[in-house]
C-alpha cells in the first residue's frame, strides 16, 4: 500500500518495550511490605494500561486486599519503588528496533503516548532507544486525563503539526483501541503485547499484527 501516515504514535508498555518485568517486581515490592502477594507476571498482564493507581487497585485485590485497607497507603510507596526499579529488565520487542528505523527512514514522525507517569515514561523509552530518538514522549500528567480519553492524542498531533488522517497508532490493550477510536486515528493491533488478539479484535482495529515486521510490510516500508 502507498504510506498515507506521517507519524506513528505507540503506546509503551507492552507496544514498543516489554515492561512486565519491571511492573511486576515493583508492583510485588509494594504488595510484599503489606504482607500481600506475590502476583503473577500473567496475571500482571491484565492488571496495566489504565495508570499505576488502577494497577494497584487491582493488584491488591488480586493478593487478596478486596476491600483496598492498603490502597492510599499503597499509591505514594508504587512511585518511590517505581523510580528505582521502572528500569528493571527491560527488553525491546524483537523486531520493534528495525520498524522504528524504517518508519524514520520513511519520513515519519514517532511518538509515544503512555499512561505511565510522564517522568517515568521518559526514562523507559530513553532506557532502550536513547535520547531524542522519539519526537515526543507524554506520559501521565495531573492536568492531562489518561488514556482512553483523547486528550493526549490530540496534544500529540498538535505538537508535530499532524493531522488525525495521517497519524496511525499503535497499542496492545483494549484502552489503546479505545483511545485511537476516541481521537479519530486508524489503529494498528500489537498482538505481541500484554493482551492479544482476541480483546484487539474485538475493536475493529484497521490492523492487526503478529510482530512489528508486518506492521512495516503493511505500510510498505
Amino acid at each position: 500500500m502507498d504510506n498515507p501516515y506521517t507519524c506513528c504514535m505507540f503506546d509503551l508498555d507492552g507496544t514498543i518495550i516489554n515492561t512486565i518485568h519491571a511492573l511486576t517486581y515493583t508492583t510485588n515490592l509494594v504488595l510484599e511490605h503489606f504482607h500481600l502477594g506475590p502476583v503473577s507476571e500473567a496475571a500482571m498482564m491484565q492488571m496495566v494500561g489504565n495508570g499505576y493507581k488502577k494497577q494497584m487497585e487491582r493488584s491488591l485485590r488480586a493478593a487478596g486486599d478486596r476491600d483496598l485497607v492498603y490502597f492510599e497507603e499503597s499509591l505514594p510507596l508504587y512511585q518511590e519503588l517505581f523510580s528505582r526499579y521502572c528500569l528493571y529488565q527491560l527488553e525491546p520487542y524483537p523486531g520493534m528496533s528495525e520498524l522504528l528505523n524504517r518508519m524514520k527512514a520513511a519520513g515519519m514522525k514517532l511518538a509515544v503516548l503512555t499512561n505511565k507517569p510522564h517522568q517515568r515514561g521518559i526514562e523507559t523509552v530513553e532506557a532502550v532507544y536513547g535520547k531524542g530518538f522519539f519526537d515526543v514522549v507524554l506520559g501521565e500528567k495531573e492536568e492531562i486525563p489518561k488514556k482512553p480519553d483523547p486528550t493526549g492524542a490530540f496534544m500529540v498531533m498538535d505538537t508535530l503539526g499532524v493531522a488525525k488522517e495521517n497519524c496511525l497508532y499503535m497499542g496492545d490493550t483494549n484502552t489503546d483501541m479505545e483511545t485511537a477510536a476516541n481521537a479519530g486515528l486508524d489503529a494498528v493491533g500489537a498482538i505481541w503485547g500484554f493482551r492479544g488478539r482476541k480483546e484487539l479484535e474485538a475493536f475493529h482495529p484497521k490492523f492487526l499484527a503478529e510482530n512489528p515486521l508486518d506492521v512495516a510490510e503493511l505500510l510498505g516500508i
